[in-house]
């Protein structure tokens, strides 16, 4: 099995609790998670093998000797550690440092692009990798803002939104704050970016009757997971107009799931940050490389 986002190896442990022949490649771009995962499944020994960087790399590095994972599964989702622990300012209630990167070696912070975006810029981000209604105020805001300071800190921008947006926004069920949050987070780490990439790459890599599971945490994600599975799952994906099919001729995959899984209302109870996950699940069909 290959568990494309160890985290705090959570899903490892009990794949590893349950199936006493399994063996684990975990893979994160996060050092420091990483080390809590290696503590956390190290009675397992040799069972488990540890790969430091992006899932979406590691995939594309498989040799094609090596034998063929027969379970992927990815968790989209931020760990409570990033949320909790990791001083990269991932909760709006925190005052550390507005980071926002899984991997902090590379590319530009959340700092960097709320002060240096220009309003146009912002307001769109906002929007659409956040689904936020009131992208272009909260932005304008924003600028307004870091003419006095930039931003240094998650709460400081937490405040600037609550104050941005209409009085009875204020008081939903999320924080104002949270799609602003969301927005920013998937543009440093690039996930939207790579999230077809990496599945076409696991696809590929999955053994002929393998299984891929994904679990998703919002409607961008879960919309690009649910159109690869569903185009993979059909013999032809062409156009209406085009007079001569150029599709493989044959599905990729059969779907486990029909629909998203959601969590039990036993299991939110226990676990809250479960209520926003959708599961979807394929089995790969034939023996081919997804081209």
């Amino acid at each position: 099995m290959i568990d494309g986002t160890l985290g705090e190896g959570g899903h490892s442990e009990a794949f590893l609790q349950r199936f006493p022949d399994i063996r684990i490649i975990g893979i994160d771009a996060d050092i420091r998670i990483q080390a809590r995962a290696r503590e956390r499944l190290a009675p397992y020994g040799d069972r488990v093998c540890f790969y430091p960087g992006w899932s979406d790399e590691f995939f594309e590095a498989y040799p094609p000797e090596e034998k063929r994972p027969d379970i992927i599964l990815f968790d989209l989702g931020i760990s409570v550690f990033h949320y909790e622990r990791s001083g990269r300012g991932f909760s709006f209630r925190s005052e550390e440092p507005l980071d926002m990167r899984l991997d902090t070696l590379s590319g530009p912070s959340a700092a960097d692009i709320v002060n240096q975006y220009n309003e146009t810029d912002l307001a769109n981000l906002i929007f659409n990798l956040g689904e936020e209604r009131y992208s272009r105020r909260i932005a304008r805001s924003i600028v307004e803002a870091r003419k006095n300071a930039p931003f240094a800190t998650a709460r400081a921008l937490a405040d600037c939104v609550y104050h941005a947006v209409p009085g009875d926004y204020r008081h939903c069920r999320i924080h104002p704050a949270t799609k602003t949050f969301q927005a920013l987070r998937i543009a440093v780490n690039h996930e939207l970016d790579r999230l077809p990439r990496l599945l076409d790459l696991a696809l590929s890599a999955l053994a002929p009757d393998g299984i891929l599971g994904v679990i998703t945490f919002h409607s961008l994600e879960d919309r690009i997971v649910k159109n690869f599975f569903r185009d993979a799952s059909k013999s032809c994906i062409c156009p209406p107009e085009v007079p001569i099919c150029k599709c493989r001729g044959a599905p990729l995959v059969s779907l486990v799931t029909k629909k998203a899984v959601s969590a039990s209302e036993s299991e939110i109870e226990m676990n809250p940050p479960s209520r926003s996950a959708r599961l979807r699940v394929v089995r790969k069909l034939g023996t081919g490389v997804v081209s």
